[in-house]
């Protein structure tokens, strides 16, 4: 097969092979860069963290000149030398970095918390888009009286209304919940929107024909027309959202997280584990792609397969559940404080049930594909 073929496909093997070969050239080209951007770094003692009681007058500063002098011969006498890596570290480097990050600077809890953050905001930004998408894409008068303010919507530069944010909400994880949620919700309630506008008129026109009312049109073909689209575009938002988060970190840092670890390291001149915080964040926007492309093929398993195969309902069933006992932790702390310990537990105990429901889905699934 010519691999330079317009549009051509890939075979299974292909893509794996190509995939491979990409990911060594990249990991060269990163290695040849980190090596090209290092300096060699004199290995001498240097004396030019002066002591702070040096006045202004005329023999403390000859005083300092003198140190700095000294420290300049010693660097030009030098003659062992060590490399060092400081604007771009070697992945070797970046991938020892983990251990430290994870014995010294928390990495497992850090991670999570941002995660934790980031799915309230995913939570808040959908509750908000699908309800008022539907209701400006679908009656006149709403469309006529919000749309256009919408649409202008995505224009505006989220990251210069953090002042807003903090006025409102404080520096505490409210604001950054807030903040993540409306920074979703500018670009996810305009999609609503549009895809309802996108629904085919043929579906409109044979439940019309059929006598259909309002709630019946919305139900059997809006709803799930609509959901089946949006739910790729909130795996596109997968990336805006961390952006988003770790800008939100920032502003507080005293609460943890990646972003507000990565200015840390940062500051220290760790630039290893700042690479290596990066690539946590890829990797867990990479799992949340996944987890959105899982849940498509299994909510909207027509796409996917002809028939309704065994064992979908059940997993539906344990995603609901999931879903239930997320918005359970989200919500119930925030209406009555006093019940959060509990209905954390309640949530987690909802939690692995749904899982285990899931699993027992998927074995009937597998095993139905197979047959």
């Amino acid at each position: 097969m010519n691999l330079f073929k317009l549009r051509g496909n890939l075979t299974k093997s292909q893509k794996l092979v190509l995939g491979i070969v990409g990911i060594i050239i990249f990991v060269l080209f990163w290695w040849l860069m980190a090596e090209i951007l290092a300096v060699d770094r004199p290995l001498v003692d240097l004396n030019s963290r002066l002591p702070s009681s040096l006045g202004q007058d005329s023999l403390a500063q000859a005083k300092r000149d003198s140190i700095l002098r000294a420290d300049s011969i010693a660097l030009a006498n030098a003659t062992e030398f060590e490399k060092v890596y400081p604007l771009l570290p070697r992945p070797d480097q970046t991938i020892a970095a983990f251990k430290p990050l994870v014995q010294e600077d928390r990495l497992f809890y850090n991670t999570f918390r941002s995660i934790w953050l980031n799915l309230q905001g995913y939570f808040w930004a959908v509750i908000l888009a699908i309800p008022l998408g539907f209701l400006i894409g679908l009656l006149p008068v709403f469309r006529g009286l919000f749309s256009r303010q919408v649409d202008t919507l995505r224009y505006l530069p989220l990251t210069a209304v953090t002042v807003v944010f903090i006025t409102w909400f404080g520096l505490e994880d409210q604001m950054k919940i807030a903040f993540l949620a409306f920074g979703i919700l500018v670009y996810l309630l305009p999609v609503v929107v549009q895809r309802i506008n996108e629904v085919d008129d043929v579906f409109l026109k044979t439940t019309f024909t059929l006598g259909a009312t309002d709630w019946q049109t919305i139900k059997t073909v809006y709803w799930p027309a609509v959901m089946s689209k949006l739910m790729d575009d909130i795996r596109v938002l997968t990336a805006i959202s961390w952006t988003y988060i770790i800008i939100a970190e920032l502003l507080n840092r005293q609460g943890g997280g990646i972003g507000a670890l990565i200015y840390l390291k940062q500051r220290q001149g760790q630039l290893d584990r700042v690479f290596a915080l990066l690539m946590v964040i890829i990797l867990v926007g990479f799992l949340q792609d996944r987890l959105f492309d899982y849940m498509d093929r299994r909510f909207f398993a027509h796409k996917y397969y002809k028939t309704n195969p065994t064992g979908i309902k059940e997993v539906e069933y344990g995603l609901m559940a999931l879903i239930l006992a997320a918005a359970l932790a989200i919500l119930v702390p925030i209406i009555i404080p006093a019940l959060g310990g509990m209905i954390g537990n309640l949530a987690g105990l909802v939690a692995v049930a749904a899982v285990i429901l899931m699993a027992f889905g998927e074995f009937r699934l597998q095993k139905s594909l197979v047959d």
